[in-house]
């Protein structure tokens, strides 16, 4: 993949402060460290701020820790387009030029690892030493053919009619408790919080996105070691649709499962995730 050819984004650049310009979208990000540079890409609804428990322990081990917010979420620019996986890819590409980042770990949640796989079959992996994939939504989700076990489309596009676009905050409030089981008030509030920074068409845009993804192809081509973090409660990405699969498709795969962990994984399971991570890291060297 490292010969990848592709229409190349507007050059990307980065603007005081916090900012990264890429053609028409202002990309807030956080560059936390020194060291061998750790990419972050958030999941569906979720912005850099998520990663905090992560960027604070790896930055203590002498990692440069980088996160950013996708377009349309958080304090990145809502340019109303461009939220399907390619574009989205090439936004990673811009924190990864603007940065000038070299043997990079990209780090993805959920709907991220999506991104990040698109990223290397888009651009290569000329920039990038190892992946980790975390509560990965990928090779697909959704019901076919060749995916028997998959969700019944109808029932994700019910979900967009009927509570995205009818009544979010409702709908956040009853489904914090699985994605992060036992979690205090104040941490479902900082969710709810991150979720409702989003642009509402971001949200729509990127959930059609990864309901119409089949990776399968795309994993077989990963050129690069890839880490999977699961956990066995996770209902958003139901492990052996997601998780087993993703690692059973990729050529140089290591699967970690948590048990009792669900989606959320990397704020209820801080410590066990950011331990996987640091050993992962710490074995290309």
């Amino acid at each position: 993949m490292h010969d990848a050819h592709t229409t190349r984004p507007a050059r990307a650049y980065t603007s005081a402060p916090n900012t990264i310009i890429a053609g028409d979208v202002n990309l807030y990000y956080r560059d936390w460290g020194r060291g061998r540079p750790v990419l972050f890409v958030s999941g569906w609804s979720m912005c850099s701020d998520s990663w905090g428990y992560q960027m604070m322990a790896l930055q203590r081990q002498d990692l440069r820790c980088i996160a950013f917010d996708r377009r349309g979420h958080g304090r990145s620019s809502d340019p109303g387009r461009g939220y399907d996986l390619d574009t989205l890819a090439d936004d990673i590409a811009a924190v990864i030029e603007a940065l000038d980042l070299r043997d990079v770990v990209l780090v993805g949640h959920s709907m991220g690892c999506n991104e990040i796989v698109r990223y290397l079959t888009r651009h290569g992996s000329a920039r990038v030493g190892q992946v980790a994939l975390l509560g990965p939504m990928t090779p697909g989700i959704t019901l076919s053919a060749t995916n028997p076990e998959g969700i019944d489309p109808a029932l994700l596009e019910q979900f967009r009619a009927t509570q995205l676009l009818h009544d979010f905050p409702r709908w956040i409030e009853e489904n914090v408790e699985p994605f992060v089981p036992g979690a205090g008030p104040r941490m479902r509030d900082w969710l709810a919080q991150m979720a409702l920074q989003c642009s509402l068409q971001a949200l729509h845009d990127c959930n059609v996105a990864v309901q119409a993804s089949a990776m399968g192809a795309e994993l077989e081509a990963l050129d690069v070691p890839v880490l999977v973090i699961a956990g066995t409660h996770d209902v958003s990405a139901p492990i052996a649709l997601t998780a087993r699969r993703t690692a059973d498709l990729v050529p140089d795969c290591r699967l970690v499962v948590l048990e009792d962990a669900a989606h959320g994984m990397f704020l209820t399971h801080v410590e066990s995730v950011n331990a996987e991570l640091l050993e992962f890291v710490r074995a290309a060297g």
